[in-house]
């Protein structure tokens, strides 16, 4: 307990953190309920959230960043909103071989060419250039924005977004190296599962779902956006009746604004 009390002290600067992006893509459900999640679990491996089901996403890359430029930004803040967007369209594809974030409808057999070709260059330009296709990013919606203070472990500026794949009947392509497994859940079934063990979310995919389960619908989930904008989440430590708990803003559109501290999986 002292071990953990010590990531979240002496942390009023926000260490270097890594660039990074999100999507929390929504289908329709077969069974016409709650709309489903795309749910990725990462191999125990990996050094960040080894074996944790999160959504797609990853690091942004110094080619998104050259791409953001190429698209027209010019600022820094448009240059890292827009190379993020591009980052999590680029990982989606490459983790799942989803393609969203185009003007273009893509059938399968391209988006397993593209990704082909994605794992070959390890950047989203060639791919579109080879393709013929341009990004629609407007598309995705800006959800939220975690960046943690603490220095102990690996830090991530992380934007999330959402976008909406409408249609259920979609094929996925595991990405053996980073994650062992995909699936489609409500963000409910999602927490019944981290409940019952099996599945593992660390704190940030754990409050997001517990925010995404009070929407019906991708629209509903919009909505809620406008009068929610998407805004910094950073995670802080407090007392709550003698004991330390992890928690964020009450105001930020999250039905539950903490855990105990020593519950909380981080990553």
């Amino acid at each position: 307990m002292d071990d953990l009390k010590k990531i979240f002290e002496h942390t009023d600067d926000a260490p270097p953190a890594t660039p990074a992006a999100t999507l929390v893509i929504f289908r329709n459900a077969p069974d016409g309920g709650a709309p489903q999640i795309l749910m990725v679990q990462r191999s125990k491996e990996m050094r960040f959230a080894g074996g944790a089901a999160v959504f797609p996403g990853g690091r942004v890359d110094d080619a998104d960043r050259a791409l953001a430029e190429a698209h027209g930004a010019t600022d820094e803040e448009a240059i890292h909103e827009l190379a993020a967007r591009i980052a999590a369209v680029r990982e989606t594809l490459e983790e799942t071989g989803l393609v969203v974030g185009l003007h273009q409808q893509i059938d399968l057999e391209t988006a397993r060419r593209a990704r082909a070709r994605l794992l070959e260059t390890g950047e989203l330009a060639p791919v579109l250039e080879e393709m013929g296709w341009t990004l629609d990013l407007d598309a995705m919606v800006p959800f939220a924005r975690w960046r943690p203070k603490h220095r102990e472990i690996r830090v991530f500026d992380t934007r999330f977004y959402l976008a909406n794949l409408g249609t259920g009947a979609v094929e996925l392509l595991v990405d053996s190296t980073e994650n062992t497994h995909l699936f489609w859940a409500s963000a409910e079934e999602a927490l019944g599962l981290a409940e019952t063990g099996e599945i593992k979310v660390i704190f940030p995919t754990r409050r997001n779902l517990e925010r995404l389960a009070q929407f019906g619908s991708f629209d509903e989930a919009v909505a809620h956006v406008q009068e929610f904008p998407s805004r910094m989440i950073t995670p802080s430590m407090e007392i709550r009746d003698g004991e330390p708990w992890l928690v964020i803003p009450h105001d930020a559109g999250y039905p539950v604004d903490g855990e105990k501290l020593d519950t909380a999986a981080r990553g």
